[in-house]
């Protein structure tokens, strides 16, 4: 018997998960580790928003997964990789939801970033078509 639970988002505990239109890129130690257009940005109750970067644009040669993993009740487990060349300040700073609840699905072969683990997590807005 499992002791976990799972929750399906409501009005108490509301979560979207949008497509970001601007670019997004993260650095550490100036090397860039991810950089995508294809975020997707996703709202969970009252914390800030995070930024779920598909695995297809993050240099994964510089990530080494680990042991640690968690688990949310309406996102499923997590499992969790360091950044090497981050040290001991990137250990476990990267997390990604394998096999997410339904109503976050579209998560899944996304990793997303703790933004005190790595330099920045930039989002640069894209020109409007035809603007200049």
């Amino acid at each position: 018997m499992s002791d976990k639970s799972f929750k399906i988002p409501g009005p108490e505990h509301p979560i979207t998960v949008e497509h970001n239109p601007s670019r997004v890129v993260v650095t550490l130690g100036g090397k860039t580790i991810a950089d995508t257009r294809d975020a997707l940005t996703l709202c969970e109750a009252s914390y800030p928003p995070v930024q779920y970067i598909p695995r297809r644009d993050v240099d994964m040669s510089l990530l080494q997964r680990t042991d640690h993993s968690s688990h949310c009740p309406y996102k499923g487990d997590a499992s969790y990789y360091s950044i090497i060349p981050g040290g001991e300040r990137s250990k476990n700073a990267v997390w990604t939801y394998e096999a997410p609840n339904a109503a976050v699905s579209s998560i899944k072969d996304h990793l997303a970033f703790y933004p005190d683990r790595v330099d920045g997590i930039e989002e640069m807005a894209s020109p409007e078509a035809g603007a200049f």
